[in-house]
């Protein structure tokens, strides 16, 4: 049996637009933003490119190989794959540490520094680790030689296929493709596509993970009974990120939609590719199902949070009338004792006495706000008559 290659990819989406930057920075480590020249150029040599080509299939993309033998292929649409065919089986698990390693600590920085500028990475997201499906394709091999090999890497098999130019045997991590008569070319579509959906599904997954997690602490929030006024500042502010948080992912949610048909239309178009439609087919129907199902969900919890925030500015705005009014009792009270003062004091003169009065009335003012401040920083509102006044 031979390995012929080993296959890792991610999808991002993107655009034709954001296509050209990648080529220009590739070619020459250019790019039209404002980011460090310096560290552009550090990044593309990083790469060690050896050789780049812009070419158009059913979608335009950009291909490159390195020094180290490894090529890579990035689409319009944001789909990335990187492969090598310097591989065999003693060294397998080595030659794909290789490609992951370029992957993960070389290719992706760059790109992810090229395009740093504009909407940012959810907080929420911006830790989770990406588990990248392992493509290994051989030649003629037999069943079992696939098992062994998915015996060295997964305990459990997930999915076999036996078509009439490739069989496909798939674990958790690892897709085992044995090539009977297929091309080359027509592998590598399989692959990409396998790659696009499970991003595709892997994004809504965590999406929907992150609406779980935001909807649960803006639940948190609501349910309070009382809250003082370090808690309702801290809400405000909190909600607000969640509110701009539902936002950008109903916006990265809607930039995906388009590209399920785009991919689909783009299988049905190509007759070799008959047996991937067999065997993967009906699951672009269920991404767009999954898709519109978390727009939805995305756009109740951008609505649940907006709830929230009126609620707790409904608690802010009472606690700002409260503080005024706590405000203005003292200076009428400061007024009458001044005025009091006045009038059965006779005509005020400059003397030690005034000096007295003035300061005792300085020192009441100041322990008059520190208390009113102690009062408010203590004092607890109540929620739940508040959300019943904002559900009328």
């Amino acid at each position: 049996m031979k390995i012929k290659s080993i296959y890792i990819g991610g999808w991002f989406q993107r655009t034709m637009l954001q296509l050209s930057e990648i080529y220009d920075f590739l070619r020459d480590g250019s790019s039209q933003t404002n980011l460090d020249k310096d560290k552009l150029l550090g990044l593309r040599d990083n790469l060690r490119i050896e050789s780049i080509e812009y070419g158009v299939a059913s979608e335009e993309f950009v291909a490159f190989t390195t020094e180290e033998h490894i090529k890579v292929k990035l689409f319009e649409d944001g789909l990335i794959t990187v492969s090598s065919n310097q591989v065999s089986e003693p060294t397998m698990f080595a030659d794909i540490e290789r490609v992951r390693g370029y992957y993960e600590e070389r290719l992706s920085p760059a790109i992810n520094y090229l395009f740093s500028l504009g909407a940012p990475v959810f907080k929420e997201l911006a830790s989770v680790e990406s588990i990248y499906p392992y493509f290994i394709v051989c030649d003629n091999a037999s069943s079992d030689n696939i098992s062994d090999l998915l015996a060295k890497t997964e305990r459990q098999k997930y999915f076999e296929f036996d078509g009439k130019n490739y069989n496909v045997l798939r674990g958790d991590k690892y897709y085992f493709i044995n090539n009977k008569k297929a091309t080359l070319a027509n592998i590598e579509r399989y692959i990409e596509e396998q790659v696009f959906i499970r991003e595709f599904k892997g994004q809504l997954h965590r999406y929907l993970n992150l609406h779980r997690s935001i909807w649960s602490k803006i639940d948190a929030i609501k349910k309070q009974s009382y809250v003082n006024e370090d808690e309702v500042l801290s809400s405000i502010s909190d909600l607000d990120r969640y509110e701009k948080t539902a936002l950008l992912v109903e916006g990265r949610l809607k930039q995906m939609a388009p590209y399920v048909g785009i991919r689909e239309a783009g299988m049905k178009d190509d007759q070799e590719l008959t047996e991937f439609l067999a065997i993967s087919g009906y699951r672009y129907s269920a991404l767009e199902a999954a898709l519109d199902y978390m727009q939805s969900l995305w756009h109740t919890t951008r609505r649940y949070a907006e709830s929230a925030q009126r609620l707790m500015l409904r608690v802010e705005q009472e606690r700002l009338v409260s503080t005024c009014r706590s405000i203005l009792l003292i200076l009428t009270l400061l007024a009458i004792v001044s005025i009091l003062g006045l009038v059965f004091g006779s005509t005020l003169q400059f003397s030690v006495d005034t000096i007295i009065y003035a300061a005792i009335l300085i020192i009441v003012v100041l322990l008059g706000s520190k208390l009113l401040s102690l009062h408010h920083s203590t004092k607890r509102y109540k929620l739940l008559s508040l959300e019943r006044k904002e559900n009328q």
